[in-house]
């Protein structure tokens, strides 16, 4: 316990004195009364009251606790008086106090407390977080970290108390719906898949040019797959890098969007940075926590399919129109192999499954005021909707320690994550198959239990049991960060940090996955395995210096970065086996071939500054440079430099704001404009490459040029501009932020087409192209009720944004002349125009733009269909009454996507249609609306079919409203559990989805894939 006006030595010194000056004035107070002859009681009186008062101070104890338990460090102060002591590790403190005090319990971010003495010896307090008082809270903008009130940059933040409420296992899954700004949608609903994000919209012509820098407690974290086409495929099974990044251990998420906050990130800060720190130690009694989640997932919602007897209808009516009487013997579903009766939900069948999902939790935290740990464990396990035992585990072990010398000069950090990812998802997604196998097709199993093949006629989607894949990722992560303040002000720094990622997958495609009727054997077994190692390291020392002069506050920072990353990918291939039991040995493959070895080395060094500037504690501004130099430019612009400047003006601290604006609690007008750079274009880029020609001569393998020498390639340099208003209301209770931004990205990182004559189709260069991207973001957040037992808080965020391409030479005569149009947005697709159906021939009409009667993608696909959202964001409510507590949150989106339409095969040929297709054209005259049925005899039909799925026809409004989030908790009461705190919660993510939109899910824009699940958790948790 720590007394901060008086030790105990002192309080007796001081007691002493006053006791001898009290003494003292009464008595010569009293000898002037008797010298006059008027010594009345008075005098007496006054002595003998003080002896009195001193006679009933007293001593008061208790425990300062919030809703996680003892809170360290907590002032307790006497109200009107200047004594006041602070909670100590196990939030106990002990002050002396009459009965006729208040004690006054404050903590930042915290609601003050003010407590009577009375009579009372011992008075334990539970503090509440105090909604009003968020903009003290500091923020970590990266070097460095600055209070919410005087940050000149936007950044948006979220903290764990955020990320506890979702049962999700991406650290991007726990964003969505939560920051303005920040579009994230999911790629498939599959464990261990992967999310795509957009900070501000897109950027760079090239798609895998958008992705933000990610920073997990001081050291870069690539993001790029690290699976391979030849042994993930695509969308299912690639496993994303970010899932080694456990929500469990994260303590916040910062999201860097403008220049101000992203210049001092130089080259890497394009499109936003993601700061992501992990939990650390905190001082106080030693406290262990386990937590135990149980839950399941299922599909969201199906499309409504044909069922048999309007699948038969339509399969007869196309051979009628085909003019063909005598069905085809391979036309199973209908001359009669196939039960005409049977009917079977080949969703529910194949899809319909529940995945189950049970995550453990463990921590261990404390220390001294010196010293502090944590040290955590989490295992999870998912499966899949899927028939089959097909699963995605994880653990992970975190690990942080603080330490401080006694005189709080020398501290040191250490972070270090360790994770093991296995991943045994099947080798195909049985979405597809699910959507288009005939209602009446055979059952999966015979009477013996056995795959049914039907003889032969019938191939089985469960032949996928007899494939397997095996991923499995070791992911290592540390982080060092040690610093020493050589006077008052001035300090240096140095972070250490370290990666290094193992992953190997094995793609096994043996023989029994086939029809038997194909006389398959071992030979013609089929093996790929893929061996990825990506590990890096990263120095940076700093600098820096704060000072005050007069009403100024100085904070200069300097620094810099020496990083290196080395990547390598080798692909294997093996064939033919002579038995499938040694499909997993290379060596007894037939055939072994390797189909990609590649091994780069990224190297990158900076140098960075920051100097900042507070006068009054009203007028801030915020300068930022940084000098890069990266490997994967030419030696021509190898080097870049990138600065911002950032200022803001707290107008709320203004007297006559003050004086005339009560209900104004803060105020204030920020802006910035800066460069940040791009470089994600990959290795080696600019330079002469050459590869195997996979041939050979004289036993000799052959080489072939790849790429040409291009020593002018350099950085893409992006421009932000930024107006933000933040404004506080009645305390802060009601806090609105709106801002305006516009960023321009200029030399655009794309390949050149070059003539053939050259031998290359391209060259890698800096294309004189620019794309603006500008919108508005508005966030608002109000304390709508706050209590000592009831309190709601809402939180809303909207983003409206326009992505523009503004100029883009030669486009006409380029090959993204088909892709792109200068003025509109770069995620647009060029369709037909759908004018109806002709009442004559029942085929689909489009308009003739150049009126040839030709209809050709190049001159009559020119009407835009754009595929970004208009608008999106999210409503989030948190009410808590007493022990329980409900967040609620809610996303929205306003875009258009693809029908259910879109990527369906001829109507009336051997696969099911969605149930829409019913109504359609039979004889001359009918509107359909949809066009006659084919089996793809009439060549007509049939390119009227690829045209509409090439149309506008087929995409349309996909906006929806999903309860993202919805989660409920309860703290069983102190009296109830004694020496520990449980707290029992039931999460569900995903819950319900409003939509006008008739395909599957409407935020997933990939046919075929499982778009993502319906999860329902509950959890228990028990610390002490």
């Amino acid at each position: 316990m720590k007394n901060i006006s008086l030790n105990k030595g002192r309080r007796a010194w001081y007691f002493t004195i006053c006791c001898c000056l009290y003494f003292t004035v009464s008595f010569a107070e009293v000898s002037k009364k008797e010298e006059s002859g008027d010594c009345s009681a008075n005098s007496l009186t006054l002595v003998s009251s003080f002896v009195g008062m001193t006679s009933q101070q007293q001593q008061i104890t208790g425990t300062v606790t919030d809703n996680q338990g003892q809170m360290p460090g907590v002032t307790v102060s006497i109200k009107g008086k200047s004594t006041a002591v602070i909670t100590d590790f196990d939030g106990k403190y002990t002050i002396a106090a009459v009965p006729a005090d208040v004690l006054i319990f404050s903590f930042m971010g915290y609601k003050t407390i003010e407590m009577p003495v009375n009579s009372k010896t011992v008075i334990n307090v539970v503090l509440q977080e105090d909604a009003t008082n968020l903009q003290e809270v500091k923020v970590n903008a990266g070097y460095y970290s600055v209070k919410e009130s005087e940050r000149t940059g936007s950044i948006a933040r979220i903290t764990s108390k955020d990320i506890e409420t979702q049962p999700v296992t991406n650290v991007l899954a726990t964003m969505q719906g939560r920051m303005a700004g920040v579009n994230i949608t999911q790629t498939t609903g599959m464990p261990g898949g992967g999310f795509d994000i957009q900070i501000r919209g897109q950027n760079s012509l090239r798609f895998d040019g958008n992705s933000p820098m990610y920073i997990v407690d001081g050291v870069p974290y690539a993001s790029e797959p690290i699976g391979s086409l030849f042994t993930s495929g695509h969308l299912p099974r690639r496993t994303s890098p970010l899932n080694s990044i456990n929500p469990g251990d994260i303590e916040s998420i910062e999201v860097l969007k403008d220049a101000d906050a992203t210049a001092i990130y130089g080259s890497r800060g394009a499109n936003g940075v993601v700061l992501i720190s992990t939990k650390r130690g905190k001082a106080g009694k030693t406290k262990f926590t386990g937590s135990v989640s149980s839950g399941s997932g299922h599909v969201t919602r199906f499309m409504k399919l044909m069922n048999t007897e309007e699948y038969l209808v339509m399969r007869r009516e196309a051979y009628a129109n085909d003019g063909v009487t005598d069905y085809p013997a391979n036309a199973y579903d209908i001359n009669g192999t196939w039960d005409q009766k049977r009917y079977t939900n080949w969703q529910k069948e194949l899809l319909g499954g529940n995945s189950s999902i049970s995550t453990m939790q463990t921590s261990l935290s404390g220390g001294s005021k010196q010293t502090q740990f944590v040290l955590s464990g989490t295992y999870n396990k998912e499966t899949t909707v899927f028939p089959g035992d097909y699963k995605y585990e994880k653990g992970n072990v975190h690990l942080n320690l603080n330490h401080e010398s006694e005189d709080q000069r020398f501290r040191i950090n250490f972070t270090t994550g360790y994770v093991v990812q296995n991943n045994t998802m099947p080798t195909a997604d049985f979405t597809g198959t699910a959507l288009s196998l005939a209602p009446n097709a055979p059952a999966l199993y015979d009477a013996l239990g056995n795959l049914n093949w039907e003889n032969g006629t019938f191939d089985n989607p469960l032949q996928l049991l007899a494939t397997d894949f095996k991923g499995r990722t070791n992911d290592l992560i540390a982080n060092s960060l040690l610093s020493y303040s050589l006077f008052k002000g001035f300090e240096i720094k140095s972070s250490f940090g370290y990666s290094n990622l193992r992953y190997k997958e094995l793609n096994l495609l043996p023989s029994t996955m086939y029809n038997p009727t194909y006389g398959l054997d071992s030979s013609s077994s089929l093996v790929f395995e893929n061996n990825t190692s990506r590990n890096s390291w990263i120095i940076e020392p700093q600098a820096n210096y704060q000072l005050t002069a007069g009403q100024v506050k100085i904070d200069l920072l300097a620094g810099s970065t020496f990083q290196q990353q080395m990547s390598n990918q080798v692909v294997h291939m093996g064939y033919g086996f002579s038995s499938n039991g040694l499909i997993e040995n290379p060596a007894s493959a037939s055939l072994f071939s390797i189909m990609n070895s590649d091994a780069t080395v990224y190297k990158y060094q900076a140098f960075f500054g920051r100097a900042n500037f507070n006068w009054k504690g009203r007028y801030i501004i915020n300068m930022t440079g940084r000098r890069d130099g990266s490997s994967r430019f030419g030696i021509a612009n190898r080097f870049a430099s990138f600065g911002a400047v950032g200022a803001s003006w707290l107008f709320s601290d203004e007297p006559i704001v003050k004086k005339h604006a009560e209900f104004l609690s803060f105020g204030k007008l920020r802006a910035s404009y800066g460069t940040t750079g791009n470089d994600q274009i990959g290795d080696y880029q600019y330079l002469d490459t050459y590869s195997t020609s996979g041939s050979n001569y004289e036993g000799i393998s052959g080489l072939q040029p790849t790429r040409l020498f291009n020593k002018d390639f350099g950085w893409e340099t992006n421009r932000k501009l930024e107006v933000a208003l933040e404004t506080g209301f009645l305390k802060d209770r009601i806090f609105l932020t709106a801002a305006w931004y516009r960023n321009r990205s200029s030399s655009q990182l794309l390949g050149v087409p070059l003539p053939g004559t050259t031998g290359f189709n391209l060259i890698q260069a800096n294309l004189d192209a620019e794309v603006q991207n500008s919108g508005y973001e508005l966030t608002l957040r109000t304390l709508n009720l706050q209590g000592d037992k009831l309190s709601w808080t809402t939180n809303f965020n909207f983003t409206s944004a326009r992505n523009k391409l503004l100029s883009f030479p030669d486009l006409k005569g380029s090959s993204y002349q088909s892709q792109f149009i200068i003025g509109q947005p770069l995620n647009i697709v060029k369709v037909f125009h759908y004018i109806g159906l002709d009442p004559q021939t029942g085929t689909y009409q489009f308009e003739d733009l150049n009126g040839d009667g030709v209809l050709s993608a190049n001159d009559d696909r020119g009407f835009v269909k754009e595929l970004n959202p208009k608008f999106y964001g999210g409503l989030q409510n948190q009410l808590k009454y007493g022990a329980v507590q409900m967040d609620l949150l809610f996303q929205f989106v306003k875009q258009e996507n693809y029908t259910e339409a879109f990527g369906t095969v001829l109507p009336g040929t051997m696969s099911n249609q969605p149930a829409s297709f019913v109504s359609h054209w039979q004889n001359p005259g009918d509107s359909g609306p949809n066009q006659l049925y084919s089996t793809g005899i009439n060549p007509t039909a049939q390119r009227a079919n690829t045209l509409y799925s090439q149309s506008d026809a087929v995409i349309a409004d996909a906006s929806y409203i999903r309860l993202k989030n919805i989660s409920l908790t309860y703290d069983l009461p102190k009296q109830w559990t004694k020496s520990f705190s449980c707290k029992l919660s039931v999460q569900g993510q995903n819950v319900l989805v409003l939509t006008s939109y008739k395909g599957g899910d409407p935020e997933f824009k990939t046919a075929g894939f499982m778009p993502p699940l319906r999860v329902y958790t509950s959890t228990l948790q028990i610390t002490f």
